[in-house]
């Protein structure tokens, strides 16, 4: 596995991904199902720049809390910065399989697209359980990157980019056993729910077409074949013969009282 390397160019890169309209769209996804409410103490578990953060402010406020957690200091110097002079917010530097924060202190946690990158995602989980307090609720998103349905004039090429991409993670398809970790780390009442992310226009607003400039730059050492197949894409849209679709997966689950 070699996975991606947050740097300046990168955070910057991901930073516009996170403005599309179908990253907007899975932000309100998870917002909804975590249903912060006024007065409550919130967890981002791997915030990166600070979206999430800076939108439950606006549920818990007044006097609530929210606490984002990353282990980049990049991300969080872009947390910082977006939710600077706001009140009711802390960003700590760590990771999410150990967490800088107590026992019983949040009502709720959020955990997006940041376990399929760990190791042991089931002590991670476990981890999270350990922050909230009896019958605080927690949201685990991921994606199963083996549902990613691309349409290609070369799909042999097009099968290698894709196994090339799967190369940056620790668990290419971790809501297949998602809810089965979540009930060994002490949660009850998993639930799943999957969402699907299509389209059929070469937009940048789309999932697909900002994912397309992230692999591209990922794989670009690897050789002149990932740039090919970048071009096919952006000619492919060109001439309306774009495709894409995935499914992602939004897992809700609670701490016993």
């Amino acid at each position: 596995m070699n996975q991606i390397v947050f740097d300046e160019s990168m955070v910057e890169q991901l930073e516009a991904v996170y403005r599309t309209r179908d990253v907007m769209r899975r932000r309100r996804l998870i917002r909804e199902a975590l249903g912060a409410r006024p007065g409550e103490r919130i967890l981002d578990a791997g915030c990166g720049p600070g979206f999430y953060v800076s939108e439950l402010l606006d549920e818990v406020d007044p006097g609530g809390l929210v606490v984002g957690v990353d282990v980049s200091p990049q991300m969080l110097a872009v947390a910082a910065r977006r939710t600077e002079g706001r009140p009711g917010v802390e960003l700590r530097e760590g990771s999410v399989g150990s967490l800088p924060v107590k026992d019983d202190e949040f009502d709720g946690a959020i955990c997006v697209q940041v376990l399929e990158y760990v190791e042991d995602a089931t002590a991670a989980l476990a981890e999270i359980r350990r922050t909230l307090r009896p019958g605080g609720r927690a949201v685990v998103w991921d994606v199963d990157w083996a549902t990613v349905s691309w349409h290609s004039n070369d799909p042999a090429r097009m099968e290698r980019v894709l196994r090339g991409w799967d190369d940056h993670l620790t668990h290419p398809s971790l809501p297949r056993t998602l809810a089965a970790r979540m009930r060994t780390a002490g949660f009850t009442d998993v639930r799943a729910e999957g969402h699907t992310f299509a389209t059929a226009e070469f937009t940048p607003e789309s999932y697909g077409v900002a994912t397309l400039s992230v692999i591209e730059n990922y794989l670009a050492p690897r050789g002149e074949e990932v740039h090919e197949w970048a071009a096919e894409q952006r000619e492919l849209g060109a001439r309306g013969e774009f495709f894409f679709a995935c499914i992602q997966f939004c897992f809700t689950g609670t701490r016993p009282a």
